[in-house]
């Protein structure tokens, strides 16, 4: 199996203590390429979990969609930043000038003081929401368009890609030429699985068949009886569509 497939899947370490998140994280290290930690377990723990798993060689996505004026925005990426973290994400929503000041203040700081530069991403649309919940929000667009419009704000901000719905990664990859910009996928299920709240879900060999860079996985692994055979089978998935993409 291909150590690409591993890298591609994040393991979404959506409990609420430290100790499950440390266990989990120490069983899946091998088989998950990095791990999102996201409200419910920041808020449940700080900023120091992020830190213990960055000490012992995780690499995490920190999950907390950062929405607010320019400013704050930007010094939260500055935090993030210090943190460790390899991707941290803010929501497209928050306007250009939210974007670029966050994604140059990142980019000056890492230089600065020789620290890695994160990945920064945008959200485009939850994936919870489905047409009828965008116009309760007042937009009148359907997903795929509303999310388009979205990326291509992100990319001419500087980010470096976005998180999308898988049912969205065509229209991004059409809308985006650049093939570095990266695709964050959440939402991804098995035909076994209940979609739970997500509304727009696709298997993980339709969403890298599809174009993402990587898989967010959460309950699926999370609730599975054996989480560590459960991801497996997600990256056995995923090196299966990679495979299958390779030229004959």
């Amino acid at each position: 199996m291909s150590t690409n497939a591993k890298d591609k899947l994040i393991v979404a370490l959506d409990v609420d203590s430290a100790a499950r998140a440390l266990d989990l994280f120490a069983a899946l290290r091998d088989v998950a390429g990095m791990f999102k930690i996201g409200s419910q377990l920041f808020t449940a723990t700080g900023p120091d979990i992020v830190r213990q798993i960055v000490a012992k060689g995780g690499r995490v996505f920190l999950d907390l969609k950062f929405h607010d004026i320019p400013k704050t925005v930007a010094a939260a990426g500055i935090a993030a930043t210090r943190l460790g973290v390899s991707i941290f994400n803010v929501h497209a929503s928050g306007g250009a000038e939210m974007l670029k000041r966050t994604a140059d203040a990142v980019a000056e700081l890492a230089d600065r003081e020789g620290l890695a530069r994160p990945k920064v991403i945008a959200v485009t649309l939850l994936t919870s929401l489905d047409p009828a919940s965008l116009k309760q929000l007042g937009i009148n667009e359907e997903p795929r368009a509303a999310v388009a419009r979205l990326a291509r704000l992100a990319a001419d901000c500087g980010l470096d890609g976005v998180v999308a719905s898988p049912r969205e990664i065509g229209v991004i990859r059409q809308t985006i030429s650049e093939r570095e910009f990266l695709i964050v996928t959440p939402g991804i299920r098995s035909s076994h699985d209940p979609s739970d709240d997500q509304k727009r879900t696709l298997t993980a060999a339709g969403a890298i068949t599809a174009g993402t860079d990587y898989l967010v996985v959460g309950r699926p692994i999370l609730n599975a009886e054996d989480p560590v055979a459960a991801a497996r089978k997600v990256v056995a998935e995923i090196d299966g569509s990679l495979r299958s993409l390779e030229p004959k």
